[in-house]
Formats: structure tokens, sequence, C-alpha cells
């Protein structure tokens, strides 16, 4: 697989097509809750992002980094933040438009993958707000040094990501609900799995993974200039075999000094 970017670009879009859980865009009801100050958000599947990781959004620059879907983005904007939603898929971006046309709503949309965001400034954001999406990314190390030069002096970064270790067992075996080791790490459907699989895979899901090590989650992160201030760690959204036996998704918040 030469484009590996294009491949999740058109997978995403097939996904909104099929109503993927993470394409359904925000209902109207939970904008006008959220222009009243009553609002939450999620970084991974089920546990909310606390509210004091985002401090005070109303009038604040905040970037939406490849979480398009039409959830993210427009709550913010309703709750007061000047927003910009940044994903690789077009429909995607359109479910933002949607919301955004729907509920009078200001807020921008930029194409493109997320390790390259030369479309912004240096220093042109307050905040980041990077749900789990970066086991889409063959590398994610630009992903957090392009984070870290578009945020301003003091501002943060919150990012949810998949545990690495989910990625060591094999698919099959979780369909029955076995955790049977299988890859080593880190891990790409790409690159590990037979053409067979990848090829089922793909028909099922249309698109691929990449695992990421903890070094290049945390430790990319800090070296890409960030502190760390806050983690946790959450489960998968469904109950499942993995997520009982450990923590399937992580989520940090970062600030630029």
């Amino acid at each position: 697989m030469d484009d590996i970017g294009g491949l999740n670009r058109d997978g995403w879009n097939r996904l909104v097509d099929e109503n993927n859980v993470w394409t359904r865009p925000v209902s109207p009801d939970l904008i006008a809750r959220a222009r009243s100050g009553d609002w939450a958000l999620i970084l991974t599947p089920n546990k909310l992002a606390p509210r004091d990781w985002f401090g005070e959004v109303t009038g604040k620059d905040i970037l939406c980094l490849a979480s398009g879907g039409g959830q993210q983005g427009p709550v913010l904007s309703a709750a007061g933040a000047n927003v910009s939603v940044f994903d690789a898929s077009p429909k995607q971006l359109a479910q933002d438009a949607m919301v955004a046309a729907r509920d009078g709503l200001t807020l921008t949309t930029q194409i493109g993958f997320m390790h390259d965001l030369g479309c912004f400034a240096d220093g042109s954001f307050d905040l980041v707000f990077h749900p789990v999406s970066n086991c889409f990314a063959p590398e994610i190390e630009p992903v957090w040094r392009e984070c870290f030069r578009v945020l301003r002096p003091g501002g943060a970064l919150l990012a949810g990501f998949m545990n690495p270790h989910v990625y060591l067992f094999d698919l099959d075996a979780q369909e029955r609900g076995e955790l049977l080791a299988r890859f080593d790490l880190p891990y790409a459907d790409s690159r590990d799995l037979p053409a067979d699989e990848l090829d089922r895979l793909v028909a099922r899901d249309h698109i691929v993974e990449f695992s990421h090590s903890l070094e290049t989650q945390i430790g990319g992160q800090l070296r890409a200039g960030f502190m760390l201030t806050h983690f946790f760690e959450d489960t998968d959204l469904e109950p499942s075999r993995r997520s009982r036996s450990m923590p399937t998704t992580f989520a940090t918040r970062a600030i630029k000094p």
C-alpha cells in the first residue's frame, strides 16, 4: 500500500456513508445546551475530558485536529470559541459544515493530513483538541511538532490515543473473545497482516491503523517541547475482552511553555 493517507481518507468517507458512530453529527438540542454553557467532550471513547483541561473557551482560537464529523467542533463553537476543524476526509468536514449551517454557527474547515499543518501560521491557536485518531497516521512525532508550532505560548494540547498494547493481539481471536498475542510492536495493519487478511480488513473497516509506542506518544510530546500536566486511561466504546484486561485508550493534557 503506497498511499495510506488516501486509503484512510477514502475509508472515512465511506464510514460517513455507513453512519459510523464517529461520523454522526451532534443534535440541535446539544448545540443549544452548549450555547448556555452546558457542554462536555470526549477525547477517548467513554470518559469526558475534564472541563478544567480546556480553561475558558469563549473567544479562544481552537483547532480541532483530525476530528471532523460534526461532533466536537460545533460544540466548541456553540460554547463561544473560534473553531477551525482540520481533517483528511471531505465528508467528515461536510458534517461540521452541515451542523454550522443548521444551527447558525461560525467555524472553518480545512482539509489535510495531521502531520502537515502548513496552512496555519505559527502561534495561531490557544488550544488543540485531538481525539483518538493518530492511529491512522504512520508517524506521530511530526504531528506533535506541528501542534507545538501552531500553539501560542501557554496554549494546551488535549490528545487521545490508543494503548499500543492492544495491537499485540490477533484480530480473529478477539472476535471470539480471546486475547492471543500474535504481533510485535510497533504494529501496522499494512505491514504486518498477510495480504488476504489485509484485504478482508480493508473490505470490512475501510481503514488501516498503526500502533505507536508510549515513547513516541508521550515522549514525543515532551521532545516537541510540551510539558505534560494531566493524564487518564479509558476503555473501548463497547464492552470488549481487551477492555476487561487493560485500558485501551489514554488521554493527555500538555502545555506549550
